[in-house]
């Protein structure tokens, strides 16, 4: 196995890791953490639009959603890649990181059953599994695109 394929699965294991170990903080944490950043973009908000208006709770419920989805987007990039560059190809490739990403998805929220004041939602599951999903159409599209540029590079000389 070469050092790329090594470090390609280690990106994955750590950003699991990572996702891990958000969902092992306690609702207090986590509750903590997540209005700790929505008071942050309120506030540069109000530097801009001084008069808007934020109901704190509905933005920190966006912010928390957006964040699932951000994190097994990026889970869906680094999966694709740790396939692709094992020799997985194709539509292959897709199906094993949807299938490895919502697998992921759904252990996490189980996970979250054993975390003090934390709960499973299939709600998160599909938020989740929409996230990866469109992670790995976005490596596939930029696959796609470095792949024709390439070709059109190369034919130019």
């Amino acid at each position: 196995m070469t050092f790329n394929k090594i470090l390609s699965w280690t990106a994955v294991v750590l950003w699991m890791a990572l996702i891990f170990n958000m969902s092992s903080q306690v609702a207090e944490q986590s509750d903590q953490l997540s209005k700790g950043i929505t008071k942050v973009i309120i506030k540069t908000v109000e530097k801009i639009a001084p008069k808007a208006e934020f109901n704190i709770d509905d933005l920190d419920h966006i912010l928390r959603k957006n964040a699932h989805f951000f994190a097994y987007l990026v889970l869906g990039v680094l999966v694709t890649n740790a396939l692709r560059r094992n020799g997985v190809k194709g539509y292959r490739s897709v199906l094993i990181a949807i299938g490895i990403c919502v697998l992921y998805a759904a252990s996490d929220e189980v996970h979250q059953i054993f975390v003090p004041g934390r709960g499973p939602g299939v709600k998160d599951v599909i938020i989740d599994s929409a996230g990866a999903i469109v992670g790995i159409g976005v490596y596939c599209v930029a696959g796609r695109l470095v792949k024709k540029n390439k070709i059109k590079i190369e034919n130019k000389y």
